[in-house]
């Protein structure tokens, strides 16, 4: 059943307005793109959206304009994800199933629970969940890294299909990949390594690069699934000044000025987070017009 989301699923942005409200028509605009430059699914209220400084109304709103943008074209996988269990199980109690695919959740942050701790977490939500689950593993965020042997641990539950993993260690990539049971997906979280994990194994890539480059980033994850890693690294390559400059002042600034660049939405971002710098959008600039 978790075949559909082998590929390139990308992580989507929220754009904002300068008042800081959302952007509908941009948000309309970036799905569009994504959607016709062949992504193989979405991903909506990840850490690239920004969800943290959204409302729960906004939410909403924003799952479901998305949804009615995207109109059934590709599957959609929604973050529900946190520190506080409870409340997660609150969140899954209130979902449409009919509209999503999956939920990805993310290893509980700040609190940093032992690994026991995080296994009886997604046990909880394993056994609550109406949908699919994709942990989600990405210690330079949560400030707790998910251990290997808890993942595959976790791999042996009904309802737990997947790993994003974004550990940015690839010997625990490869542990994983090596070990997981049948049909259990390793997804890539980190943009750079997405491609090294496909052709070891792996099932492709949450991206945030792949919304601003979604054309040539899909076909490379398809290239290297399909065992044409030679054709996949030319167009590594080509992306790799863009791939530092996408995260070299912080996600999603980077992303967000790439895609004003491109004309898809604008750079608006959200307190704490402040746009790119005139010199880096300067940088930007120049690769995406040469």
């Amino acid at each position: 059943m978790s075949g559909f989301l082998r590929g390139t699923g990308v992580a989507l942005a929220t754009p904002f307005n300068k008042d800081g409200s959302i952007d509908y028509p941009g948000v309309t605009s970036l799905v569009n793109f994504c959607v016709e430059g062949n992504v193989e699914y979405l991903v909506v209220l990840g850490t690239t959206a920004e969800s943290v400084t959204l409302s729960k109304e906004e939410k909403k709103k924003l799952v479901q304009h998305i949804i009615q943008v995207n109109n059934k074209r590709l599957p959609v996988v929604i973050g529900i994800g946190g520190n506080n269990t409870a409340a997660i199980l609150e969140e899954l109690k209130e979902i449409e199933i009919s509209e999503f695919d999956a939920i990805l959740s993310v290893v509980p942050m700040y609190n940093k629970p032992s690994q026991e701790g995080i296994f009886q977490h997604y046990k909880v939500i394993n056994d609550h969940s109406p949908l699919p689950i994709l942990l989600y593993n990405v210690p330079s965020r949560t400030g707790t890294n998910m251990a290997a042997e808890t993942t595959l641990r976790l791999a042996q539950l009904d309802n737990i299909i997947g790993v994003k993993e974004a550990v940015g260690d690839f010997t625990q990539v490869l542990k994983i990949i090596k070990d997981r049971p049948d049909g259990f997906l390793v997804i890539s979280g980190d943009d750079a390594l997405a491609l090294p994990a496909v052709v070891a194994g792996g099932d492709g890539v949450i991206s945030v690069i792949g919304q601003g480059f979604p054309d040539e980033f899909s076909e490379m994850i398809r290239l290297g699934l399909s065992g044409e890693s030679e054709k996949a690294f030319k167009i590594l390559y080509q992306l790799l000044p863009v791939l530092d400059y996408a995260f070299e002042e912080g996600n999603p600034a980077g992303i967000k000025n790439i895609l004003k660049v491109k004309g898809v939405c604008d750079d608006n971002l959200r307190l704490p987070l402040i746009p790119v710098s005139l010199d880096l959008a300067k940088r930007i600039k120049m690769f995406v017009e040469s």
